[in-house]
């Protein structure tokens, strides 16, 4: 892959610009950006590196160990491993952010074999052991909501 290349997922486009042969296993950076009204991914720790966000445009809404925090334009917050964390674009217009992973254990390949699990159910549901299984390869693993009574 070559940098700067863009992943096209679903309501994201990811572009990275440091990857972890660039750094020695140091970082993994990238940009992320969200369509208006994209909520993604699914909840989810990182549980083996910590990620720091950046707001590039727009707004970007996180919901860190269940506590809102809106990521606009200069705003940051850092992710450790181990938080349950996910990312939403509740605007009308697109946002974008800056990710850091420290270590640079995560990379393009995630989310080149999410996209393939997703084009392989052909507009359906995904096979979510597949998903589960890439996510668990990769250092994440997902959060389900606690049941409310």
């Amino acid at each position: 892959m070559s940098h700067g290349t863009t992943i096209g997922l679903g309501d994201i486009e990811i572009t990275f610009l440091v990857e972890a042969e660039d750094s020695e296993g140091a970082a993994t950076v990238f940009e992320c950006a969200i369509r208006a009204g994209a909520q993604v991914p699914t909840p989810h720790r990182h549980d083996g590196f910590e990620e720091t966000v950046y707001g590039l445009a727009g707004v970007t809404t996180f919901s860190v160990e269940g506590e809102t925090r809106e990521i606009a334009v200069g705003d940051a917050l850092c992710i450790r491993r181990g938080q349950a964390h996910h990312f939403i674009n509740n605007g009308t217009g697109d946002s974008c952010f800056l990710s850091v992973a420290t270590p640079g254990v995560f990379g393009p390949d995630y989310f080149l074999e999410i996209r393939e699990v997703l084009t392989s159910a052909a507009g359906g549901p995904p096979d979510l052991g597949a998903l589960l299984e890439v996510m668990q390869r990769h250092g994440l693993t997902p959060v389900v909501p606690a049941a409310t009574d």
